[in-house]
């Protein structure tokens, strides 16, 4: 079949037909391309008469940085010690040391309740030495003393927790030494052989002088817990005429300078030995649990958020120097522009910090010099008082808050 030449569209396949589309891609502009998508048209004037007109959503003034940051960095095990002196490294090495001579004066106690309770006393110096020795080594950070959001008061009260579980320890002491003793008491009732070994001489006296060795050297040489001092008022003779020492590491220095000079003085039968050693025990025990107490009183009411004074006689009369609230109140009570006391909150946060509200109410009127110079004089009192003063060895500081009002209002 032929196809006809004359006019007429050309068959398909015939002739290469043009593409009637351009893909050529065509560069307009090399500038990025800004998106004017949610802007007004109006934003350039946002600083002028117009524009403030129609600014419904203003911008937030500028905050300053915070004062207290959010939380401090606690150092690891590593970072502690290696920020650690020379100093701190012996007080450490001591405290490996003092644990050794508790450990044998526990192994070497031979049956002895007397020498088993001295080395319980022992334990307790080395637990609080260790205690005071981290507590000085963290110090090298800011996050001990230093306050933030996360630690208002920083570490300071970590140190008050692990003080009262040391006087947990020494209460849990004296009641095991107690069941120790009453254990050998029953057992000698009767006439079956005891469980265990009676003691019919007197123990080692080495024993008894490496635990007085060891006190002394943490006492006067390293000096590793005079924290405690700082919560145990305890009235003690012994303690005063120490000048001021601890009262454990004098408990621990007379108990050891009995067993290390009863053998020498007083040639005691075996039979009379055993109640004496018995005897020890029971006041080592007794004193074990006395001074745990009174430990575990005081800082338990610093963790409580609460402060502990003993209650004066009403007869004393202010400046006799009595260390009391009641005391503080009456001679804030006495000053002539203060007509009565409304509120007073006093609590201790840790070993050196105390705080103060007072909500006092004025007599007549007053201008504002006088009521600066009030607010400075109630500060120093509750800091003369309670703080012990100037010159008095005492180390608590006080923070005092005192709210103002007039008599008529």
């Amino acid at each position: 079949m032929a196809y006809d030449d004359g006019p007429g569209p050309a068959p398909a396949g015939v002739g290469a037909l043009k593409n009637p589309f351009n893909f050529q891609t065509q560069v307009i502009s090399t500038s990025p391309v800004k998106s004017n998508v949610g802007q007004r048209r109006g934003h350039r004037y946002k600083h002028s008469s117009i524009s403030a007109q129609h600014q419904f959503f203003q911008e937030p003034p500028p905050r300053p940085p915070p004062v207290l940051p959010a939380s401090l960095p606690i150092p690891t095990l590593r970072e502690a010690w290696t920020s650690m002196h020379r100093d701190q490294r012996a007080r450490l090495y001591w405290c490996c040391c003092h644990f050794a001579i508790a450990l044998s004066i526990f192994l070497g106690a031979s049956g002895s309740l007397a020498m088993t309770g001295l080395s319980h006393l022992v334990f307790f110096d080395v637990g609080s030495a260790a205690v005071c020795v981290a507590v000085d080594v963290v110090g090298n950070f800011e996050v001990l003393r230093r306050s933030s959001i996360r630690h208002p008061f920083g570490l300071q009260r970590a140190e008050v927790l692990a003080g009262f579980a040391m006087s947990i320890f020494l209460v849990f002491g004296g009641f095991d030494l107690v069941s120790h003793n009453l254990k050998h008491m029953l057992e000698s009732l009767g006439h079956h052989a005891p469980h265990h070994p009676h003691p019919t001489s007197p123990p080692s006296q080495v024993c008894a002088l490496a635990a007085a060795f060891s006190t002394l050297v943490s006492a006067y040489g390293l000096r590793n817990h005079s924290r405690i001092r700082r919560v145990m008022r305890v009235p003690l003779p012994l303690v005063g005429a120490a000048g001021g020492s601890n009262p454990f590491h004098v408990l621990t220095l007379l108990f050891s300078c009995v067993l290390l000079v009863l053998p020498l003085v007083v040639a005691v039968p075996p039979p009379a030995f055993v109640w004496l050693d018995r005897a020890i025990c029971a006041l080592i025990a007794a004193s074990m649990f006395f001074l745990g107490v009174r430990l575990a009183v005081a800082q338990g009411l610093m963790l409580l958020m609460s402060y502990s004074s003993a209650q004066p006689s009403k007869d004393v009369a202010p400046g006799t120097g009595s260390s009391s609230v009641a005391a503080v109140l009456r001679e804030i009570e006495a000053d002539p522009h203060v007509a009565r006391v409304d509120e007073a909150q006093f609590w201790q946060v840790h070993y050196g910090l105390g705080v103060a509200n007072l909500s006092v109410r004025l007599r007549g009127g007053a201008d504002d010099g006088v009521v600066s110079a009030l607010r400075t004089r109630l500060a120093r009192v509750v800091q003369n008082r309670l703080g012990e003063g100037y010159g008095r060895g005492g180390s608590l500081r006080w923070e005092v808050t005192v709210q103002m009002c007039g008599d008529g209002s």
